[in-house]
């Protein structure tokens, strides 16, 4: 009965810390006007999780959180608008043919493609960055290098995730509490073990 107690306890006090990681997430992008704040705030809360993952909890979590978030506030903000001048690339080739060459199918094709090519990226994105003590661009290409190597690590992260946003649809409030905090545990995770698999590769046995 102990032993179920302090199960119970664990699951518990897990959930609260997701949920409290979370509502700070959502609070400190809020706090940047959404457009400065989204990335650092999405960083810091990957940097949080990777040190869970590493068995690292013993921490105060809210200042911790402020501390990546003041670090890499700047950086991630120029990769944000990285990130973003590629978002508005695709958003102004699809209007493009849409409005003006929706006779292009081959194109539409490629752009689908390529879109969706860059979504994957997205999902390595942030584990690579609170991971590697990269510059921008070197960043970048370890991202996109670990998104092709990895097809099998890709293909869970989508069942995951697909999974995640089935739940969210059943219950709306739960994409408030967990939403930002649960896409990020589920993608740290399955990239923590493709950045393990790739380093044992590289080591010599």
């Amino acid at each position: 009965m102990h032993n179920i107690n302090t199960k119970l306890y664990s699951i518990f006090n897990w959930i609260t810390l997701v949920a409290y990681l979370n509502v700070i997430w959502i609070l400190l992008s809020l706090s940047g006007g959404i457009v400065l704040g989204f990335f650092p705030a999405t960083v810091s809360m990957f940097a949080i999780i990777r040190k869970w993952l590493k068995g690292d909890t013993n921490f105060p979590l809210f200042r911790t959180f402020l501390h990546y978030y003041k670090k890499e506030f700047w950086k991630s903000n120029r990769l944000g608008f990285i990130i973003g001048g590629l978002f508005l690339i695709f958003t102004l080739d699809y209007w493009y043919l849409i409005h003006y060459s929706p006779e292009v199918i081959w194109g539409q094709i490629l752009l689908f493609a390529l879109s969706l090519l860059f979504l994957l990226f997205i999902f390595y994105l942030f584990p690579t960055y609170v991971h590697y003590d990269l510059k921008l661009i070197a960043l970048l290409k370890q991202a996109f290098l670990l998104m092709l190597i990895h097809p099998l690590h890709t293909f869970f992260i989508i069942v995951c995730l697909a999974s995640l946003f089935f739940v969210f649809y059943l219950i709306p409030a739960a994409a408030f509490i967990f939403g930002g905090s649960g896409y990020a545990f589920i993608t740290m995770w399955l990239c923590m073990n493709a950045f393990h698999k790739l380093h044992n590769t590289k080591t010599p046995s």
